[in-house]
């Protein structure tokens, strides 16, 4: 939020240097995280000066340039030579003086330099508004008034304004500081507290009244818990032209680009009070009468921004007589109703509404303004009349309108103001040090907390309406400290505490397998278990239909609970490869959520991602890709670190995975792992081969460490390993080789192994290659190479006949 210091010194006649009021307002809370120096216009005029044209004549070489002698007031007139088709000797001007820089509209500064034009010296230059910032107009120099003296800086003459504005990280509690009066509230209590008593100077509005009684709007709202409070009132007679130059001012220096008077105005208080306002178009309202009501789910309505939008039966919606949607309450005005140049009476509308309300609707409708920004947190109910009376006379000022109503005030159940009680004892206790009691009640003074009684034991508090975050005791001592200061409150130079740890065997297992993968080089991630539905379709693995989608998400990226960990993983693994981290080790340990039958259902996983060398770049040593059996190495070890053994391999096939197996005890799955297909990781722009692995570590808690641990004797006969290297479909999975082969070896076969997929050149269309491994054992003997060679030919033909395998 942008604050203005030069607005916060028309409430409180503050001299001090900003940065140390940028200090003051942090101590305070409200932290400054950075300043910024603003010029009304760029540069401030420096080096501009006014000057008097002493001669003007035609230039010789140059039908539409002249050349000028121009008085700066030092008693050494200078020679400029200048193009204006109106200059003229006698005139006052304004001169840009040798090494001035001026800058054009696009903020883009260009120096002035003596130089020679057509043969003629000049040194300087003759000013348009436009080449000062001044205003629009090309069609020759800025002349002005005969009685203004020569030698003096233009930023005098036009009252440049430089101002510093603060830009302050508010915290969503403090919907009273969202205002430039409200900041300047709450510095005045530090001041105080810095023996500086400043009055706090508030806008007046005694001068308001109703001029005549020709113009009214009936205010009828359906449902005060929606809407509170709404006052609105009708003026006439107003002229839609630019605001004067102070209120552009104000406005630009935080970052508002001016529109007209009428709606500079309402941008002016809601920025200088915290109270948004909308003006509406008195003649584009039907029937002479305002209904807030919500409207049928499905209603068509165009907002201001020209989008046309589906409203829901939810969303507060202003309206005319003849139920006609005007604006979204709270939200955005809307096209039809809007205030034009052509617009000559108007209904300017003040309300309070309901905070939860306007932030279903902004959300609803990908909406943030200034408005739903405030309303959202919570505004001063009791500030609404007030600032409707402030805006009404500045229209009535700057546009020349009148008072065409009384005021309509809908405020049927009057908002109290909440009553705590402050225990001393309790603020010691928190606060951790004993404050003095006058100074305690110093402070809520400073902070408008009214005192309504006193005993030995605390206070009796009435908390002013603007503060809805103080409502309990705590809250009133966390008041106390920020202003009594942070800072002063002093620290014991002894720490004792006691420390208990009660570490849970779950938590234990997970700490190990943490530990272990961390040496082995791989980083601990953390996602978010929120994530974007559109992720479900990424996977016939995902069931959309058992997701769990949030009723208010944040945003259409936050919207439903992650059915999987390894899209919010492959995010991870994306975000660092774009920033040149090509070496990835991930694993993290998170939940999956689903609703099953009306049940939610949670699951823990540890999911692993490699991608890129095993190591980092080293002179020292050869770098290696990780690959699918480095992966397996890591499962395999982390199994044996808790007491898991004699896995079973099986082949997985989805669509997650280009190639994949199975560990398991049985037909119990502990995880898949594999290489994750091209095409699903073309969806988060990953060009490199991406491991993962998904264990499902509910399951592995239930087998690890519960089975004792069994030491049997190294087998006395060997086993054998022969490979081959097989031609086949694109379309045929390492599941069915390992299928085929303990169907055509049922007794010998130990094991089979994937340990190289190959597609690519010099390989036919359609084609692909594997390199299987195959374990061979006799419990009983030692096998001979006949025996051998006539079980792999059995497993050759049985590949070539079945799978249409060529041997390569």
């Amino acid at each position: 939020m942008k604050i203005s210091y030069n607005w916060l010194k028309q409430f409180l006649q503050v001299d001090w240097e900003v940065s140390k009021t940028g200090e003051l307002l942090t101590d305070l809370g409200l932290e400054v995280e950075g300043i910024e120096t603003k010029e009304s216009i760029k540069g401030s005029l420096k080096g501009v000066i006014t000057g008097e044209v002493l001669t003007c004549v035609q230039h010789t070489n140059a039908d539409r340039l002249k050349v000028t002698t121009v008085d700066l007031g030092n008693g050494e007139p200078v020679q400029i030579v200048c193009g204006a088709p109106n200059v003229a000797a006698g005139q006052k001007v304004l001169v840009a003086t040798v090494g001035t820089t001026l800058y054009d509209d696009k903020g883009e500064g260009f120096k002035i330099k003596k130089g020679k034009i057509r043969g003629e010296e000049s040194f300087g230059m003759i000013c348009a508004e436009d080449e000062l910032g001044l205003g629009d107009s090309h069609d020759g120099i800025l002349v002005l008034e005969d009685q203004v003296k020569v030698g003096i800086p233009a930023a005098e003459v036009f009252d440049i304004e430089t101002d510093y504005v603060f830009e302050i990280g508010l915290t969503p509690n403090r919907s009273d500081a969202m205002s430039h009066y409200g900041v300047a509230r709450d510095l005045r209590a530090g001041l105080i507290q810095n023996d500086l008593k400043l009055e706090l100077i508030s806008p007046s509005v005694s001068n308001f009244h109703v001029d005549e009684r020709t113009l009214r709007f009936d205010v009828e709202v359906d449902d005060k818990d929606l809407v509170p409070r709404y006052c609105g009132i009708t003026i006439t007679d107003i002229e839609v032209k630019e605001s004067p130059e102070w209120i552009k001012n104000r406005l630009k220096a935080i970052g508002i680009t001016p529109k007209n008077n009428i709606v500079d105005i309402t941008n002016y208080v809601l920025h200088e009070l915290g109270q948004p306002l909308h003006a509406f178009d008195a003649q584009k309202i039907k029937g002479n009468k305002i209904i807030v009501k919500t409207l049928e789910e499905g209603t068509k309505f165009t907002t201001l921004d020209e989008v046309e939008r589906s409203l829901s039966a939810d969303d507060i919606m202003i309206c005319d007589a003849d139920e006609n949607p005007l604006c979204i309450g709270g939200v955005f005005g809307g096209l039809k109703s809007g205030v034009t140049e052509n617009t000559t009476s108007i209904f300017l509308e003040s309300a309070y509404f309901n905070p939860v309300s306007v932030r279903k609707t902004a959300k609803r409708h990908g909406l943030n303004t200034d408005a739903s920004f405030r309303f959202e947190r919570g505004i001063d109910i009791n500030c609404t009349k007030y600032a409707l009376k402030r805006a009404a006379l500045l229209i009535e000022e700057y546009a020349g309108g009148k008072m065409a109503s009384d005021i309509s005030d809908f405020y049927p159940i009057k908002m109290e103001d909440f009553q705590v009680f402050l225990s001393y004892k309790n603020a010691y206790r928190l606060i951790g040090q004993e404050i003095p009691k006058e100074k305690i009640k110093n402070i809520l003074a400073s902070l408008e907390i009214k005192i309504n009684s006193e005993t030995a034991g605390g206070l009796g508090l009435t908390i002013p309406s603007y503060r809805t975050d103080v409502q309990r005791e705590a809250d009133i001592i966390e008041e106390i400290l920020r202003v009594y200061g942070y800072n002063n409150i002093e620290f014991s130079n002894k720490l004792n505490t006691s420390i208990t740890f009660d570490e849970n065997k779950e938590t234990k297992i997970e700490n190990i397998v943490a530990n272990q993968l961390s040496a082995l080089g791989f980083n601990e991630t953390m996602a978010n278990s929120l994530t974007k539905p559109e992720y479900n379709a990424l996977s016939e693995l995902i069931n959309d239909d058992a997701k769990v989608a949030m009723l208010n998400p944040l945003s259409n990226d936050l919207a439903v609970m992650r059915q999987s960990m390894l899209f919010s993983g492959l995010e991870s693994v994306a975000y660092n490869l774009n920033r040149k981290n090509n070496a990835i080790k991930f694993y993290e340990f998170g939940k999956t959520y689903h609703k099953y039958n009306d049940k939610y259902q949670e699951d823990k996983h540890l999911t692993l991602f490699v991608t890129g060398n095993r190591t980092k770049d080293s002179w020292k040593t050869n770098t290696t890709n990780s690959d699918f059996f480095y992966l397996k190495g890591v499962l395999t070890s982390v199994f044996e670190r808790l007491g898991i053994q004699k896995l079973k391999v099986s082949p997985v096939k989805n669509d997650v995975f280009s190639e994949g197996i199975a560990l398991g005890l049985g037909k119990i799955k502990l995880v898949e792992f594999g290489v994750v297909r091209r095409a699903l990781l073309k969806e988060f722009g990953i060009k490199q081969e991406v491991l993962f692995a998904d264990i499902n570590w509910d399951t592995v808690l239930k087998f690890s460490g519960k089975k004792n641990v069994k030491v049997a004797g190294l087998a006395k006969f060997p086993s054998v390993k022969r490979d081959l290297a097989l031609l086949l479909n694109t379309s045929t999975a390492f599941k069915e080789v390992y299928n085929l082969a303990f169907q055509s070896e049922r007794k010998l076969l130990k094991e089979v192994d994937l340990f190289d997929v190959y597609e690519g050149d010099n390989l036919p269309e359609g084609k692909k290659s594997y390199a299987v491994s195959f374990v061979l054992q006799d419990e009983t003997k030692t096998l001979e190479d006949k025996q051998i060679d006539k079980i792999m030919d059995k497993l050759q033909q049985s590949f070539e006949k079945n799978l249409e395998a060529v041997l390569r």
